[in-house]
C-alpha cells in the first residue's frame, strides 16, 4: 500500500498545469457578454465531475484515486482577455485528488480537491449519492447525485456550481459502464469590479464513461458535456 501511495503521488505532481494561461485577474476589462461567456466556460471546467459508476461502494467501500480532466474551451479569446500572461490555450487541464466513501443504505459521499500549478487558484468540491437501484452483476444500478464545487483564488471572483444528476451503470465482471444527466446551476459574482454583474444561469450536462477495476488497482474515464463544453477526464486509483 505504501508503494500505492507513492506511485499516485509521482501521477500527481506529473500532470500538466491545470491551466495554460495565467492567473485570471483582468475581469475589469471584460464586457457583460465576455463576462457571460467566461462564466460558461469556468462551469464547465470547475462543475463538479464524479468519474464513477453509480453502483454504491458499500459502507466499508472506498475509492481513492488521482484525476485529470480536460475542457475545451469555447470562448478562447475571453478566456485570454481575463488572463495575465501564460500562452493562449483552447483547453483547461485541471488535476485532481478525489476521494468516494461508502455509507449505509445505499449513500455514497465524494470530494476532490485541485490545487492549481503556477496560480494561486484552487478548487475543490463535493458530492452525496443515492442508490435508487443498488444493481449487481448483470443488474443495472440507479443512483441520484448532488453536487457542488467552488473556485477560490481569482480576487475578482466569487465562483460556484451545484448539481443534481441521475446516473446508471451494469457491472459486467471487472467493466462497469455508465451514463447520466443532469442540470448544473452556476453563481459567478464579480468581486471589486464595477464594469460587469453577477451572473446566474442553469445549463445542461449529460456524460458517459467506463470503470475497469482490477483488483484493487482502478482505472476510469469519463467524457462530459456541460453546456456546448466538452471535457475529459482519467481517474487511476485504488478500490476497496
Amino acid at each position: 500500500m505504501k508503494r500505492a501511495l507513492v506511485s499516485l503521488a509521482v501521477l500527481l505532481a506529473a500532470i500538466p498545469p491545470a491551466i495554460a494561461a495565467d492567473n485570471i485577474d483582468q475581469i475589469n476589462q471584460l464586457n457583460q457578454t465576455n463576462f457571460r461567456n467566461l462564466s460558461e466556460d469556468l462551469a464547465a471546467a470547475a462543475s463538479y465531475k464524479g468519474v464513477i459508476p453509480a453502483t454504491p461502494l458499500g459502507l466499508t467501500g472506498f475509492d481513492i484515486g488521482v484525476e485529470v480532466s480536460a475542457t475545451t474551451l469555447q470562448h478562447t479569446e475571453v478566456w485570454n482577455l481575463a488572463s495575465s500572461g501564460g500562452t493562449p490555450s483552447d483547453t483547461v487541464y485541471v488535476p485532481k485528488l478525489h476521494l468516494h466513501k461508502g455509507l449505509p443504505a445505499g449513500f455514497d459521499l465524494g470530494a476532490f480537491y485541485s490545487s492549481v500549478p503556477d496560480t494561486d487558484m484552487t478548487l475543490w468540491g463535493a458530492e452525496v449519492r443515492y442508490a435508487i437501484l443498488e444493481g449487481g452483476v448483470l443488474k443495472p444500478a440507479l443512483g441520484l447525485r448532488g453536487t457542488y464545487s467552488k473556485l477560490s483564488g481569482i480576487n475578482e471572483l466569487d465562483f460556484h456550481t451545484t448539481g443534481l444528476e441521475l446516473l446508471v451503470s451494469m457491472v459486467f465482471t471487472i467493466f462497469t459502464p455508465y451514463a447520466g444527466a443532469g442540470q448544473i446551476w452556476t453563481t459567478s459574482e464579480p468581486v471589486g469590479v464595477s464594469n460587469v454583474k453577477k451572473e446566474e444561469f442553469s445549463q445542461g450536462k449529460y456524460f458517459v464513461g467506463g470503470n475497469l477495476n482490477l483488483g484493487l488497482i482502478n482505472f476510469a474515464l469519463e467524457a462530459d458535456k456541460t453546456g456546448d463544453a466538452a471535457s475529459y477526464s482519467a481517474k487511476i486509483g485504488f478500490r476497496f
